[in-house]
């Protein structure tokens, strides 16, 4: 603190990185930081699945995008990851298929679980479901 005597020490200061977004001056969650982490050491995985509104059924197959992930056998992948995704869908009952946030968090558990079997690695999984 600097008075008419001079300069002295007041007290702490918190220290440390602060990570802001573009345009933002406001501090980033920890939640956030995590995930960027997490993205950026074993990339995403986008899986897009298109539903039936009146069946609840999966009637394409789902797109899968891969970012920030390299596989060796990545065509393998896709095609096993995609009937998966096709099987997990079209076999849940007809109550999980009624809810969104069921199927999304089924698809995220078995796509981690079949990643990680794969590969031994842990990329974010990130479920969008499209009603047609």
């Amino acid at each position: 603190r600097f008075g008419p005597a001079g300069a002295e020490i007041a007290g702490k200061a918190p220290v440390g990185r602060v990570l802001i977004d573009e345009g933002s001056l406001e501090e980033v969650e920890e939640v956030v930081i995590r995930d960027r982490r997490h993205i950026s050491e074993d990339g995403i995985i986008l899986a897009i699945i298109a539903i039936n509104k009146q069946s609840g059924m999966m009637e394409i197959p789902p797109e899968i995008v891969f970012r920030g992930v390299a596989f060796l056998d990545e065509e393998r992948l896709l095609n096993e990851s995609r009937q998966m995704l096709f099987d997990t869908v079209n076999n849940a009952t007809v109550e999980e298929r009624g809810d969104w946030t069921v199927i999304k968090e089924k698809i995220r558990k078995d796509l981690k679980k079949f990643f990680y079997k794969q590969t031994a690695k842990r990329p974010f999984i990130l479920p969008v479901i499209l009603e047609i």
